[in-house]
């Protein structure tokens, strides 16, 4: 037990020593969903106050047309209601309450909110959420003070990573994967990727280096321990996404 502490004690001093500059990034993960309900304008503006430089959150595209803020693909757990968010109208959507009496929002809506304090990760985990999306994060580029290096689209689905390249080549991207994260190199390679985001549990020193010397960065997702922190920052990683920013801040 006590060469257990030690160790973690060291891992922490070591990752003190290495990351004392900004380049390190903390992402609160659906804001701060650690303290506020995922995905809601007040968990973004909490994930703020803590005095992260980027939020992620996750979108759909629902049957009216609408880019909603949300994760799952049932409402089911989260708010009042029941059904595939996907199938849903807008009234219907506004309709549902979340766990803590939120609302789920729009894309827009939280690109109102937050009014480019911050940067965004803007994960598409529906079908068909590319082209809107791009249109969105457009128009706030070009007319509501926002600029497009503000904003990094990431995703499972590669398809449409692909599809929201091919509709802007300026546009961060990164390329989430839950495997072996070297498997995902061609891929962030023939988009042009910023980045390959990593289940950190799939994460090896190696697998590191060899993204590193790849010219892609490494954020890796959901790092909530104290412990798994620490060792994330001894391995060199870029940033990492977590529901307590503050702990890593």
């Amino acid at each position: 037990m006590r060469k257990s502490i030690l160790v973690t004690i060291a891992m922490i001093l070591s990752s003190c020593q290495m990351n004392t500059s900004d380049d390190f990034l903390v992402i609160g993960h659906r804001g701060a969903m650690g303290y506020v309900t995922e995905n809601t304008i007040a968990s973004v503006e909490k994930a703020i106050d803590l005095g992260v430089s980027m939020v992620e959150i996750d979108v759909f595209r629902i049957r009216s047309g609408e880019v909603v803020v949300f994760h799952d693909d049932r409402v089911d757990d989260l708010t009042n209601g029941v059904g595939e968010i996907e199938d849903l109208y807008m009234p219907e959507v506004l309709a549902l309450t979340l766990q803590g009496g939120h609302k789920i929002p729009k894309l827009q809506d939280v690109l109102k909110a937050v009014d480019g304090r911050i940067s965004l990760n803007i994960e598409l985990k529906g079908a068909n959420t590319a082209a809107k999306v791009n249109q969105i994060i457009e128009y706030y580029s070009l007319h509501q003070g926002w600029s497009l290096d503000q904003f990094v689209i990431s995703s499972f689905r590669w398809d449409e990573l692909e599809k929201m390249r091919e509709l802007n080549p300026q546009v961060a991207i990164a390329v989430l994967t839950e495997k072996n994260p070297l498997d995902a190199m061609p891929m962030a390679e023939k988009l042009g990727a910023i980045a390959i985001n990593p289940w950190y549990k799939n994460l090896t020193q190696e697998a590191v280096d060899v993204i590193h010397e790849k010219g892609f960065k490494i954020y890796t997702y959901t790092v909530n321990e104290a412990e798994d922190i620490a060792q994330m920052k001894a391995m060199g990683v870029d940033g990492i996404f977590c529901n307590y920013p503050d702990r890593a801040l």
